[in-house]
């Protein structure tokens, strides 16, 4: 359980990711914002509290792997690695450009602290269990965190792991569902309905568990819960909200993939207290 002071202090860790992650979008002149947005507040608990990890040694063979599914939202995760001393802050400047180790998706060939490469959507949860299965075969106490996209769970290939995990019995597994409610081409239900979502892993096989996805302690305690769980794996199904934190990009599909512009970069860093 946290105290008050560290979840004040995950929660400036996550403000700041935010800082950085509409930065170096704005700098690219391209890139993903809602969904980066969205997913800071999960990925602060996992990368500054959870996961054991070493930025001085990320081929660490006992490290919790992370396995980012929804790939675009990679300026959320190189703004985590970066502040953890995966790198230096600076090259975040350089997102997108030519040359640069952070590329628009995550590549394991090019950026410390990325263990697969990802962008396809639908196949990260099938990696995910694959390390998760290979951790098992070692007999290596390490775990494996997933984090998925709810537009991505339209993906036939989605299903087809979750039945593998659960068939194996990968307790040592832990998927997070950032669930926004808004895909590029606007509301996931409309585009093709997903939910029940809790149920349906339920359905499969998994333990299955429900927070809002910007409490810091609730999905801290959903990972503690996770970690205790036998016998199956967890889904963590983490309500969000698109363009989190920064209210005129809230709830607001056509921010997908539009990065800020130079106005609204100024107006959501006076928001976030940064300038």
């Amino acid at each position: 359980m946290l105290d008050e002071q560290k979840v004040q202090e995950l929660n400036d860790t996550a403000r700041q990711l935010r800082v950085d992650v509409l930065k170096m979008l704005n700098i690219a002149r391209s890139g993903h914002t809602g969904g980066s947005l969205s997913a800071l507040d999960v990925l602060t608990v996992l990368f500054f509290h959870t996961m054991r990890h070493d930025p001085t040694n990320p081929h660490w063979a006992d490290r919790d792997r992370f396995v980012l599914s929804k790939g675009h939202a990679a300026p959320a995760l190189y703004a985590c690695l970066a502040h953890a001393g995966y790198f230096p802050r600076e090259d975040l400047k350089t997102l997108r450009r030519l040359g640069s180790h952070l590329q628009g998706h995550p590549d394991m060939r090019k950026t410390p602290g990325v263990e697969v490469c990802t962008g396809s959507l639908g196949q990260g949860l099938s990696q995910a269990v694959g390390l998760s299965l290979a951790a098992r075969l070692q007999k290596r106490s390490s775990r494996t965190y997933c984090l998925l996209g709810d537009g991505e769970v339209q993906e036939g290939q989605i299903w087809e792991a979750a039945m593998a995990a659960a068939h194996y019995q990968l307790d040592n597994l832990c998927v997070l569902l950032d669930w926004n409610g808004l895909q590029i081409d606007g509301e996931v239900q409309k585009v093709m309905g997903v939910t029940p979502l809790g149920p349906k892993f339920l359905a499969f096989g998994w333990h299955v568990l429900e927070v809002d996805g910007h409490d810091i302690a609730a999905i801290n305690h959903a990972l503690d819960e996770a970690a205790q769980y036998s016998g199956k794996p967890t889904m963590i199904v983490a309500r969000t909200v698109k363009g989190k934190g920064v209210p005129f990009f809230e709830h607001k599909a056509n921010y997908h993939g539009v990065p800020p512009s130079d106005d609204e970069l100024d107006r959501a860093l006076e928001h976030l207290g940064h300038s």
